[in-house]
């Protein structure tokens, strides 16, 4: 078995490795614990189990006692369903004899203010479930060494997955600083189908645009509130921002294009010179490159050293003599 890491999926889009491992411990009777490893659905789904005179070994459920408890499970979950309608019924036919004169109009309105995590995660999930055509993304950071982030991250791989699945494209912006986390682009390695990557110096804030018809952006520094935007007009100006951005960016996957240094100033420490010469501070050039304060510090360092900068006043005098910023990348 490999390493790889397992798509997320249900037991009735059982994955090869998953239905390969459980027809074998049919045949054989046991396999050993480590093979399961590559699948770890079989255990979930309760496919395969400890053998109980030795935990090293798995023994596999016989398919007609596994299929009647699937099936089962599955009984009590649209039964669940029926008896949620039926008081989500209950509940509205009062209110839908009141007089709706006065009410919102009926169609989608074009910005809806989303609250909470759970709730933005929801909208995104339902607006990707109709999407056939192209889904653009700009990730100013990626959240995967946080809990939320890893939370996330299965439910946005399995609706990215289903979107490629249905002929769709996906393409993500990242400012520069992604390729030096390998937890997103392994990320990659996970979708099949048509999906691209690229990197910039900077990238705008938060930007999800599904099928050039409905968006998803922050609506405060937090990232606990969103606004959906369904106006043609906005999301009309989003994609041609992104296009425009798209054009500009550096290829990430499926091939990184290279960044070559000249004249010993790295493009990261490019775009740092820019922003010290503009008067940033440091925390406001790592914020915008998507770096930490620490090594945002460690590149100004570098770039006062290959320039022979002694102070701050001085690196700026420098990099404006030096011509570095006249001569772009």
């Amino acid at each position: 078995m490999t390493s790889r890491a397992h798509r997320e999926h249900d037991v009735d889009d059982l994955c090869p490795a998953g239905l390969e491992l459980y027809a074998r411990a049919l045949r054989e009777g046991q396999v050993p614990a480590g093979e399961a490893r590559g699948a770890p659905c079989l255990i979930d789904f309760g496919l395969l189990h400890p053998a109980a005179h030795d935990l090293s070994r798995l023994e596999p459920a016989a398919p007609a006692v596994a299929l009647h408890r699937l099936l089962r499970l599955s009984e009590n979950r649209i039964a669940r369903e029926r008896r949620r309608e039926e008081r989500l019924a209950e509940l509205f036919q009062p209110l839908m004899r009141i007089d709706t004169a006065r009410t919102a109009p009926q169609d989608p309105p074009s910005l809806t203010v989303l609250s909470g995590s759970e709730r933005i995660n929801r909208a995104i999930t339902e607006a990707m479930a109709d999407a056939t055509k192209e889904l653009l993304c700009i990730q100013p950071n990626t959240h995967y060494s946080d809990q939320r982030g890893q939370a996330a991250h299965p439910i946005a791989l399995a609706r990215d997955q289903a979107l490629l699945d249905r002929g769709g494209r996906i393409r993500t912006l990242y400012p520069h600083t992604i390729r030096h986390v390998p937890i997103a682009l392994a990320r990659y390695e996970q979708l099949r189908g048509d999906v691209e990557a690229r990197t910039l110096d900077e990238v705008t804030d938060r930007l999800i645009l599904i099928d050039g018809s409905v968006a998803f952006i922050p609506a405060d520094k937090d990232a606990g509130l969103a606004l959906e935007v369904r106006h043609p007009a906005l999301t009309s100006h989003f994609t041609t921002t992104f296009d425009r951005l798209w054009r500009l960016a550096t290829p990430m996957h499926p091939e990184a294009a290279p960044r070559p240094s000249r004249n010993g100033i790295t493009p990261r420490q490019h775009a740092i010179a820019a922003l010290l010469v503009e008067g940033h501070t440091d925390a406001v050039i790592a914020d915008r490159l998507g770096m930490n304060i620490r090594t945002a510090r460690v590149h100004i360092a570098k770039l006062a050293a290959t320039l022979g900068s002694q102070s701050r006043a001085q690196l700026g005098y420098l990099i404006g003599r030096s011509g570095i910023l006249d001569r772009g990348r």
